[in-house]
């Protein structure tokens, strides 16, 4: 099993930058494919998936929402996966979840394919 916990989250203002990152404990962290998922503020709304990268970190997968804003990242070597998040708009304004794939499956936007998840961070985006 692995244990996640976000960190990095705060207010900012619309078309600046805010990186948020997650620590992973437990099992071998290069086990893992990772993800990043957000749900907004209000009824109804669902978790999304915003991004997700390989195992070793040479494949990435972006929701079109965030593409070409968004960057994930991870260093095997420091159990930590990150999200940089920049042009940031009101609409990213959200809690961010970090999330961990099943033991050796491939990174998915699928999140019924993520067992483990983070407390997750809040990001605010102010106009």
């Amino acid at each position: 099993q692995v244990q996640l916990v976000e960190s990095g989250g705060g207010l900012v203002q619309a078309g600046g930058s805010l990186r948020v990152s997650c620590v992973a404990s437990g099992r071998t962290f290069s086990f893992y494919a990772m993800g990043w998922f957000r749900q907004a503020p209000g009824k109804g709304k669902e978790r999304e998936f915003v991004a997700a990268i390989s195992r070793t970190g040479g494949r990435t997968t972006y929701a079109d929402s965030v593409k070409g804003r968004f960057t994930i990242s991870r260093d095997n070597a420091k159990n930590t996966v990150s999200l940089q998040m920049n042009s940031l708009r009101l609409e990213d304004t959200a809690i961010y979840y970090c999330a961990a794939g099943r033991p050796f499956n491939v990174e998915t936007t699928t999140i019924s394919e993520y067992p483990y998840w983070g407390q997750g961070t809040q990001v605010t985006v102010s106009s």
